[in-house]
């Protein structure tokens, strides 16, 4: 087993110790969880880390594997968050089994993601560098605009919406779902840690089986040089939307599991400083590393908790941890020194 592992490509293994870490981690926090080892701050950040491993990894499918830089990823999160919601609300008298009330809502959650991300790739994957950077910013915005005026409820004759006022008129026994500003609030919540893990496996596997398919090549043949690819006839409008599409339907997925794990969500809480914080996860990580973006973002999601004692100080010292891991992973100088100190003490190892 180990000689066959041994032949399998470097990015195979890699792919496979990636799903291994997760399957590992998740054994042995369900086991904490089971044997009451484990504290109830921790509990309450499973699910949270499970979305947010899902939007580092898929926003590492359009900044690393692509090469463009997007800004709005908290959008296709707020969308899949609302829709998915919203479905998982309308379906409680008709599903009753939480799972696949859950189920169905991350399904719709990651549809509705996926159309925006295609109706907002149409014009913004024809522009590059910081003009796709501004425009998918706007587009969040956009979106958390949207939510924050929209009023949206369910009763005998079906969903009513309505834009700025609410004007859905709801009959006796009718509940208003989406309230504007309000948010969505009552929510049932029906996510689980072992949902969030499956998202996360399932993820992984699209993901990788993406970067590693045809389509992968090419996508990533766009983002080394684009104009080679397109000489050598690589539809190149084709590559990007299918990542980006990926991406938000991945994301919107997330943003489901993430808002059915609390009982009040609002269009605030998927701002700009959601999208920058995936976007240190993925940085973090390394670009095109799937692996390092889930360390990064379990890692940066338990430190601010893990500081709370230290009130005053807990922001400065997230801050300086992160200063210090860029500088570490990004410096040459730095790389150098610490591969000569572990290659002197091989060989001090060997002497001996």
């Amino acid at each position: 087993m180990a000689k066959k592992f041994k032949k399998l490509s470097k990015t195979t293994r890699m792919n496979f110790a990636t799903y291994g870490l997760v399957i590992a981690a998740y054994l042995i926090l369900q086991t904490l969880g089971n044997a009451g080892a484990m504290s109830s701050s921790l509990k309450g950040m499973l699910i949270p880390i499970c979305a947010y491993i899902v939007m580092a990894v898929s926003l590492n499918l359009t900044v690393g594997v692509l090469g463009e830089l997007s800004l709005g990823h908290a959008g296709f999160m707020s969308m899949g968050a609302f829709t998915g919601v919203t479905a998982a609300v309308a379906l409680q008298d008709f599903i009753p089994s939480a799972p696949l009330r859950l189920a169905v809502g991350i399904l719709v959650g990651a549809v509705f993601a996926a159309m925006a991300g295609f109706l907002i790739g149409i014009p913004v994957l024809r522009l590059k560098g910081d003009y796709l950077a501004i425009v998918t910013l706007a587009f969040g915005e956009i979106i958390k605009s949207i939510f924050n005026n929209l009023y949206v409820g369910v009763d005998g004759r079906g969903l009513h919406m309505s834009f700025l006022t609410d004007k859905t008129q709801l009959q006796e026994g009718g509940k208003l779902i989406i309230a504007g500003p309000m948010g969505i609030g009552g929510i049932q919540k029906i996510s689980t840690f072992t949902a969030g893990f499956l998202l996360v496996m399932l993820t992984l596997v699209i993901v990788f089986n993406l970067v590693n398919s045809r389509a992968g090549r090419a996508i990533m043949a766009i983002r080394d040089n684009r104009i080679a690819a397109e000489s050598v006839g690589i539809n190149v409008t084709k590559y990007k939307m299918m990542a980006f599409v990926t991406s938000a339907a991945l994301a919107g997925a997330a943003g489901t599991l993430f808002a059915l794990n609390y009982s009040t969500i609002a269009a605030n809480k998927f701002d700009f400083n959601t999208s920058i914080l995936v976007l240190v996860f993925v940085v973090l990580g390394g670009l095109g590393n799937m692996l390092g973006s889930i360390v990064a973002a379990t890692a940066l999601t338990i430190l601010p908790e893990a500081l709370r004692e230290f009130a005053d100080y807990r922001m400065l010292v997230y801050a300086i941890v992160l200063i210090l891991v860029m500088l570490f992973t990004n410096n040459p100088m730095l790389k150098s020194f610490f591969s000569r100190f572990k290659f002197s003490n091989f060989r001090g190892k060997e002497a001996e």
